[in-house]
């Protein structure tokens, strides 16, 4: 048994007795109904088992309710917990820095270890990326994994939440969680001003690597009406570009995104320096916006916060 088990137990121990104690005191009270059974409470957890789940690699069936989950992906651990998969999960990786609660370990999502994770006795592994062949190796050793990558579109990411949902059983959560995320970036959009004219760059380092409105983080800044100057660099096809310094100063973007704050320490003064960059209008005009770097790359609960972040960016440069 878990800690946190023992200690709801001994919790509710504690209530009955002091229930029972009342009873004797002569006061009157209505029966209380039978607690139900244990084989009858677990039949009840294992509700909508078994399930089948297509996963980027393929069709996945979980004959029973996974209670040793083992996440290797920063995202799908932000999931699992928002979607109340949490006391299931075991172990997650070392980039898995949210929810503070998540239990976090050396395991790692890049370099994946075989022997690390069986070590965790896992009844689902989920990953987002097949590195080293990581998903073949488990499935030769009968453990159930799970990958679900980067999404190219939004609906992609909902559509990944809800297999989260039917996996750890916990269906009917995800799909609100979704519903809530839908509504939130639907509601921040139409409170956006949309004129059309505001251009922005979202930096994912000081390369500087863009992302252009073709893919997932593009299509949240093309939800409050923004042009992207990414979308006419040169090499622009695979939907990250690197730019040149000189691109970006030509382009003059309005508002400036910087998603490498945390790992590289950018932020306005450092922009400054860079060569021809010092009198753009986003830099002159106080319109650099330092995001969190861990929201900003991952495609989970959060992209609502991101969205935040963006619409109080536009709202400020369009003077509303």
């Amino acid at each position: 048994m878990r800690p946190v088990r023992m200690a709801f137990a001994g919790a509710l121990l504690g209530t009955l007795a002091v229930l029972a104690g009342c009873g004797q005191s002569g006061s009157s009270s209505a029966p209380s109904s039978p607690a139900p059974s244990a084989p009858a409470a677990s039949a009840a957890s294992q509700a909508g088992f078994p399930v089948t789940v297509e996963a980027a690699n393929g069709k996945v069936t979980l004959t029973k309710k996974p209670e040793r989950i083992v996440s290797l992906s920063a995202t799908h651990t932000e999931t699992l917990f928002a979607i109340g998969a949490g006391p299931q999960v075991i172990a997650v990786d070392d980039q898995s820095n949210h929810p503070p609660q998540a239990p976090k370990t050396a395991l790692s999502g890049f370099k994946p270890n075989v022997e690390a994770i069986v070590a965790h006795k896992p009844d689902l592994v989920i990953v987002s990326d097949d590195i080293d062949k990581v998903v073949g190796e488990l499935g030769k050793l009968n453990v159930p994994v799970l990958q679900e990558p980067a999404p190219a579109k939004l609906e992609d990411a909902y559509d990944e939440i809800a297999d989260l949902g039917a996996a750890t059983g916990n269906r009917a959560k995800a799909d609100e969680l979704v519903a809530g995320m839908k509504a939130k970036l639907a509601e921040l959009a139409a409170a956006a001003p949309k004129d059309g004219k505001l251009t922005y760059y979202h930096e994912l380092d000081q390369t500087p690597y863009a992302a252009t409105s073709g893919t997932f983080i593009g299509q949240v800044y093309g939800l409050f009406g923004l042009t992207n100057i990414a979308d006419k660099a040169p090499d622009a096809a695979g939907g990250y570009p690197k730019l040149s310094a000189e691109f970006v100063a030509q382009a003059d973007p309005d508002l400036i995104f910087l998603a490498d704050v945390k790992c590289c320490g950018q932020s306005k003064d450092t922009l400054v320096k860079r060569p021809g960059w010092k009198n753009l209008s986003a830099i002159k005009n106080d319109q650099v916006v330092q995001l969190d770097d861990d929201v900003a790359s991952r495609w989970g609960p959060r992209v609502v916060d991101l969205a935040e972040s963006i619409g109080a960016a536009v709202a400020k440069a369009s003077g509303s």
